[in-house]
């Protein structure tokens, strides 16, 4: 829900002093972010790893780690940052860079590698008589759109581990209609992974029994060509093969207006399959649910892509803050929250204390028809323009641009669900009409001044 803001990471090798925990401090200008690193080895030999901004309260897995003699270098794509350095001993030592380079050292906590955790034993064959014991489903069947120039299948795919012993998962192939379409292994498919039971984001292809492992699927086609009618989802467990079909939808996703005007907007943390919106799966009202798959944070950029001048702590600095937000269809207002104060503008200062409730700050919520539901996030107090009830026209001032709920500085929250609740619902794509596609992750967007 909340902006980017900066992030960083690292991670260093020898052959047995790479596992454990680091701790370091990123200095940046006048801000100083403490920053945790833990990393492990998995069976295989690979090394695994997340970063922790503790001043940011994020966590962020890296997607690659490379050691070539005590040359270590790492990247994390959901932030586009990068590290180069080298290891010497209990040191770290080297540069982050994201969009400007700043040199950033680590020291090891501790000398000791932490010890395993202890688990039951793999799978065996008697175990997977009758087949690999995996329970699949896709629970939200993915539609068709354009993202980037091709046309875009993202979707999840739910592993469970049915056996009594510990799954190892080895690759995930995606078929259309028969064909091959992507295959994932190795670092690239732990990274797609994730498992709420497994919060220090060790080797998330692991699973223990009984285990939930979600796969976060993004399979790129030719926008020349058209989508497959049907997807088979083929895993391969220890070397044995099981695979679940889904339907590909048929609806097309909608053309929206634009819901602020003006140019210069950043479709931050945007449609992409690495987005913080993307991996929000949340447990509410007795389901998980991604409501915010295809949300963008929408940022407003001055001079040197700076959101704000002047003094950060004052909302009235940034470029966002004020701007009309509209209405991107006919709507019917079927939900909203006005009287939760303003932020201060900074990485963990919350007016109120974060709720379902309070997540969205001020925010209106339209019924657009044929089960769809566009969410507005983070308005000012006191400046909605609409009450429960009305029908909106496209293009209508609903309210202004604000910093309210889970949000560090002045931005609009936007995205299109199945469902009234804001996060209790499920994500759905659309397009933008001016673009004929979803804008890319930090894309910047020109809307008409009208």
């Amino acid at each position: 829900m909340v902006g980017v803001i900066m992030a960083l990471g690292l991670l260093a090798q020898t052959p047995a002093l790479l596992e454990g925990d680091w701790s370091g401090t990123l200095v940046a200008g006048p801000a100083h972010l403490r920053l945790a690193l833990h990393i492990t080895r998995a069976s295989d030999g690979l090394y695994l790893g997340e970063l922790n901004s503790l001043d940011q309260g994020s966590v962020l897995p890296f997607d690659s780690i490379q050691l070539a003699g005590d040359r270590v270098t790492f990247t994390i794509k959901a932030v586009n940052g990068s590290f180069d350095g080298t290891l010497s001993g209990d040191k770290l030592k080297g540069t982050w860079s994201q969009g400007m380079p700043l040199p950033l050292e680590f020291t090891r906590d501790s000398k000791a590698a932490p010890p395993a955790s202890a688990q039951p034993g793999k799978l065996t064959a008697a175990g997977m008589m009758f087949g690999v014991p995996a329970d699949l489903s896709v629970r939200v069947p993915p539609a068709p759109v354009l993202l980037n120039g091709k046309i875009h299948l993202i979707y999840e795919l739910h592993i469970i581990n049915g056996g009594d012993g510990v799954m190892d998962l080895q690759r995930i192939d995606v078929l259309g209609d028969g064909k091959p379409l992507a295959g994932f292994e190795g670092a690239e498919l732990n990274s797609l992974l994730y498992r709420e039971d497994d919060p220090a984001r060790g080797d998330n292809r692991s699973l223990p029994p009984g285990t939930l492992a979600v796969a976060f699927l993004d399979i790129a086609l030719d926008a020349a060509g058209s989508a497959p009618a049907e997807l088979r989802n083929r895993v391969t467990v220890q070397g044995r093969t099981t695979e679940a079909a889904i339907a590909v939808s048929k609806v097309k996703p909608p053309a929206l207006g634009p819901p602020l005007r003006g140019g210069d907007w950043m479709a931050a943390n945007g449609p992409s399959n690495t987005s913080i919106h993307r991996r929000a799966l949340l447990p509410v009202a007795g389901h998980y649910h991604i409501a915010q798959r295809f949300a963008i944070d929408w940022l407003r950029v001055g001079a040197g892509g700076t959101t704000h001048t002047g003094d950060p702590k004052d909302n009235r600095n940034y470029h966002a803050y004020g701007s009309d937000v509209l209405a991107v269809a006919d709507g019917v207002v079927v939900e909203l929250k006005d009287g939760i104060p303003e932020n201060v503008p900074g990485p963990t200062s919350r007016a109120v204390p974060i709720t379902l409730e309070t997540v969205g700050g001020n925010h209106v919520v339209l019924d657009l028809g044929g089960g769809r539901f566009a969410f507005y996030a983070h308005l000012q107090p006191g400046k909605l323009r609409v009450k429960n009830g009305d029908h909106v026209k496209r293009g209508q001032v609903l309210g202004l641009v604000g910093n309210t709920g889970n949000s560090t500085e002045p931005h609009l929250h936007f995205h299109l669900s199945d469902g009234i609740s804001p996060l209790g619902s499920e994500g759905m794509p659309y397009v933008l009409e001016s673009l004929g596609a979803l804008p890319a992750q930090n894309a910047i967007v020109q809307f008409s001044a009208q």
